[in-house]
């Protein structure tokens, strides 16, 4: 039986920020309810990371503030109490092995998103799960009402709904409307680490094509550089994608991105010269060949109907006529093939929402509302979010860290 000073705290959202502040909540002496409007738990999660779970990023917390796009500052606290090394203890604490590779990005060891989201159910195992969509929140004297098909009451509530993409996980947006309901501010909501779509019909012909250890860099229509980045992409039949792509959206997200071209350095481990001496080594043995089927060793096969185009060369000219400002332009092309971009893919489709509740209005410390006292957020709700590598999962465990704990500590009906 339950005793009467137990805290009661409702968790909305059984995602990554919810099932961590539930189960820290649960750990404190708190009687926990989940509230998920899907069929099952850690939905989302384990889908991230291509169905891997990129986990967190193993790096300091100084590193890691580096990689936060929106209010770095307000996660001070949040890093220092439960920071990237605390989430790499707490896994392999519940059984679940993690490796790191390039870039500091902590993985499961068996490369499967199953593995956290299991670790995660063990630990929420002490609360109740409520399959159900909260119609809404109210607060008053007594503490919090939650209505699903019936009221509930509680000392303490979370919201840890996530933002607006990907709705079929549960990531709808209707935290940011119970907020609302209850006094918060919402900032604007846009997409980040977001594919990216091209007007360049030649991005549909290679649908499908990774490119692998290649360089890239975003310039505007004056050839100033806004971004760059080395690593992998991918085309599809709207643009463009992949790693590199989803993090270039987060650095160009405030520029008009119609303006802007991507460039790729399909040889980035060579400079002109050395390139141009392998370029005609290749010419020097396929001399009699086609321009067309000199490229193999050079290009996948999928690609090189399409830089035949880029290049200007036709594709029928024997190579042992190519001049050398022709073989310039191939070089050029090879160091900078051209992607017109156009727009950003719906908000639906991005991996995390940039914007949400107003950082003004919580407690950096504590992730309480300033507005409503015991009510508190986590994860993705909130307005700050980072680059693609582990950091957007780690703000998830870390403030709901601190959403959990400090509801678990808040008095009920404080006189």
């Amino acid at each position: 039986m339950i005793e009467c000073n137990v805290k009661r705290i409702a968790v909305i959202g059984g995602g990554a920020a919810g099932m961590m502040a539930a189960g820290t909540a649960s750990e404190a002496g708190a009687d926990v309810t989940i509230y998920e409007h899907t069929d099952r738990l850690g939905k989302k999660l384990a889908i991230t990371g291509k169905g891997r779970c990129n986990v967190t990023n193993n790096c300091d917390v100084q590193e890691f503030m580096e990689n936060v796009t929106k209010n770095p500052r307000f996660l001070y606290s949040a890093l220092y109490a439960f920071p990237p090394s605390k989430t790499i203890d707490f896994f392999t604490t519940l059984g679940a092995e993690l490796k790191t590779e390039r870039g500091n990005r902590v993985f499961p060891e068996n490369d499967k998103a199953k593995t956290i989201v299991d670790a995660m159910k063990k630990y929420v195992a002490g609360c109740r799960v409520v399959y159900q969509k909260v119609r809404s929140v109210t607060f008053g004297d007594k503490g919090f009402t939650v209505l699903t098909d019936k009221e509930d009451f509680y000392d303490s509530v979370i919201i840890a709904t996530g933002g607006r993409s990907y709705p079929l996980t549960g990531s709808d947006g209707s935290g940011y409307r119970l907020a609302a309901k209850l006094g918060h501010s919402v900032t604007a909501l846009t997409p980040s680490l977001i594919p990216i779509e091209s007007p360049a019909a030649f991005c549909a012909d290679m649908m499908g094509l990774s490119l692998k250890n290649v360089g890239m860099r975003i310039t505007d229509k004056n050839g100033k550089c806004l971004y760059t980045d080395f690593g992998e992409m991918m085309f599809t039949h709207f643009g463009v994608t992949g790693p590199m792509v989803l993090s270039a959206s987060a650095h160009i997200r405030d520029y008009d991105i119609s303006t802007l071209t991507m460039c790729i350095d399909l040889k980035p481990a060579l400079d002109e010269k050395t390139l141009d001496a392998r370029l005609l080594s290749d010419f020097g043995e396929k001399a009699n060949k086609n321009y067309s089927n000199s490229l193999t060793s050079l290009l996948p096969s999928k690609m090189i109907p399409t830089f035949i185009i880029m290049s200007g060369i036709d594709g029928e000219r024997k190579v042992n006529t190519i001049t050398k400002e022709e073989r310039k332009k191939i070089l050029s092309t090879l160091k900078c093939f051209k992607i017109p971009l156009s727009r950003f893919r719906p908000i639906e489709e991005a991996i995390i929402t940039s914007g949400g509740i107003s950082v003004k209005e919580l407690s950096p410390r504590t992730m309480e509302s300033k507005i409503v006292p015991g009510l508190f957020f986590a994860g993705e709700i909130i307005d700050t979010d980072a680059y693609t590598g582990g950091f957007n999962l780690q703000i998830a465990f870390s403030t709901g860290y601190l959403a959990g704990k400090f509801a678990a500590k808040k008095t009920t009906n404080e006189d």
